[in-house]
């Protein structure tokens, strides 16, 4: 009996993405804060306050920080910009708790609040209003929390504004002005969503070019009102009002340039003021809107992560004083099988690469340069044609499984007489883009007389390499089950010698990928009544070289 190990490298260590999580969120939803009638802990001003956000997690319970806003100097009463974005799940209880600081001090606290996303998502307008506690008697004020589900815009705009002949508000002084934008709400409320930097002593102040997303200033409405303020800063935080004017992002993105800033009735102070036009202009100076790509978006583009060996995070990694992971597994495996083997020359190939000199992408290359003839001899003779394949060629994904397992099937395919039995040995980070097919592949192969060994390596989850070992459940592919198991999953990380014995490793290694291949012979050469053959065979399956196109027996998945 000649036994054939074939083997293939998968050149590409590529992270895997999947669009669809376990769990997928209702929605997003935006939360915004804001205070009122905090305590003032200041001595000489009023509160410099910080909001931070914890969330629960459901296992232990634990509050973990979510996320802070800005500080607002100078305020008791602060309508944060910064906008929290949480998963909205219908079907879980998801606790929040704000924390308020006058700076991120334990002696410096000013309340908190603790709630439910459900209940601020179920309150009236999704806006909740409740009081702050936590300083034993103390009024610490009332915090109000909105939110709102976020929409799939993905759209931002960069703008630029200018005021011109604003009024002037500082007695010994011009204005300080800055612009404030709001968005509405359904019930007639606004919400902040952006503050511009404060331009000093001037009424024809130019404000620096911004880029914000639309879906915070109108939530993707185009129509939906956006009022903006502006405001004449003051160092105690009482800054004076200017005038405002309205307008929408559809009006901004047709490049509107000029708005009337009106000054309108201010209903908390006692004394009204009428409405008037000569509180200056703002001018729009520059609008360009862009649409916000994600990495998704790049995923589907084609785009792949390329692995650089030269690094020491890489799994491929060359080091001077030790094997990598790879070369352990394939060697740790490679010089027992090989005692088996009648010639011991291994087809070794490698895919998910881009190669010299024109950057073509392949799937199937001979990892010794040598398409009409891609044989190694021998473990050493495949290491080293691994070695210089890393320096030649350029890491690509995506990574495939099955079209080397179904190669190496159309070999085993064509041996009936239990002469020749072949040995996939395939070493992987747990990525695996084609797990369909690869099932579909392994079914298929199960009749053959061939088995599969994967060894995983690196710090990845391999929940994909154990449902194709068929020690617990026997694969299947559209309703038809393997006639055996044939794949042999072990994951290299708990093999390694805590005290660096690679000797030791690799010995525990090669003791379980191997010990299911001869229970796997026997039930294949049994299932078919083959007995034994007393002679030895010249002939052999393996293609010569002149019938090696992509010829792709060791696998070894990086």
């Amino acid at each position: 009996m000649s036994t054939v190990m074939s083997g293939l490298l998968n050149m590409a260590s590529l992270a895997d993405f999947e669009p669809l999580a376990a769990v997928i969120p209702a929605t997003k939803v935006e939360i915004t804060v804001s205070c009122r009638n905090l305590l003032d802990r200041d001595t000489f001003s009023k509160s410099d306050p910080i909001c931070v956000l914890y969330t629960q997690t459901v296992a232990n319970r634990e509050w973990r920080e979510f996320g802070r806003t800005e500080v607002i100097d100078n305020t008791l009463n602060p309508d944060f910009v910064h906008k929290f974005i949480l998963d909205y799940f219908f079907e879980e209880r998801q606790n929040l708790r704000f924390d308020l600081h006058l700076i991120l001090n334990s002696y410096d606290f000013l309340g908190q609040m603790c709630c439910t996303l459900g209940e601020v998502v179920g309150s009236q307008g999704s806006r909740m209003e409740r009081s702050l506690v936590g300083i034993p008697g103390k009024n610490c004020g009332t915090i109000i929390v909105k939110a709102e589900e976020l929409g799939n815009c993905r759209e931002s705009v960069l703008m630029q504004f200018c005021g011109n002949k604003l009024d002037k508000k500082d007695f010994f002084g011009k204005s300080d002005p800055f612009l404030v934008f709001y968005r509405s709400n359904k019930d007639g409320t606004f919400t902040i969503c952006h503050k511009t930097e404060v331009v000093k002593n001037t009424l024809d102040p130019v404000w620096q070019a911004f880029k914000i997303p639309v879906r915070a200033l109108c939530n993707g409405d185009y129509d939906r009102a956006i009022k903006i303020e502006v405001y004449d800063w003051d160092r105690d935080g009482g800054h004076d009002y200017i005038g405002e004017f309205s307008t929408s992002y559809r009006e901004l993105s047709k490049g509107h340039s000029q708005f009337t800033v009106w000054e309108v009735l201010n209903p908390k102070k006692k004394k009204k003021k009428k409405k008037y036009q000569n509180s200056g202009t703002v001018t729009l100076l520059s609008c360009f809107i862009d649409v916000e790509v994600t990495f998704l978006d790049y995923i589907k583009g084609g785009s792949v992560f390329v692995c650089n060996p030269s690094q020491p995070t890489s799994l491929h990694y060359m080091s001077p004083y030790h094997l990598n992971a790879y070369a352990l597994a394939l060697r740790a495996v490679g010089e027992i099988i090989q005692d088996y083997d009648s010639d011991k020359l291994f087809p070794a190939l490698g895919f998910g690469a881009k190669l010299p000199p024109d950057g073509r992408i392949s799937h199937e290359f001979p990892l010794n340069g040598n398409p009409e003839n891609p044989y190694c001899s021998g473990i050493e003779g495949v290491l080293e044609a691994y070695y210089q394949s890393l320096k030649s060629v350029r890491l690509y994904g995506p990574t495939y499984f099955s079209p080397v397992i179904n190669h190496v099937a159309r070999y085993a395919s064509l041996v009936k007489d239990g002469s020749e039995y072949f040995i996939l040995l395939i070493i992987s980070d747990g990525v695996i883009s084609d797990m369909a097919q690869t099932k579909e592949s392994i079914v298929n192969a199960s009749s053959l007389p061939m088995s599969i060994i994967i060894v995983g390596v690196g710090p990845a989850e391999f929940d994909e390499m154990i449902e194709l070992d068929g020690d617990e459940v026997r694969i299947s592919s559209r309703g038809r089950f393997a006639e055996r198991d044939i794949v042999q999953f072990v994951p290299f990380r708990d093999y390694i010698d805590r005290r660096g014995n690679h000797i030791l490793s690799m010995a525990r290694l090669a003791k379980d990928v191997l010990a299911e291949i001869p229970d796997q012979f026997l039930q294949y050469v049994r299932s078919r009544g083959i007995k034994p053959q007393h002679s030895s065979h010249s002939s052999s399956s393996k293609p010569p070289p002149a019938l090696v196109h992509p010829v792709h027996p060791l696998q070894t998945q990086i």
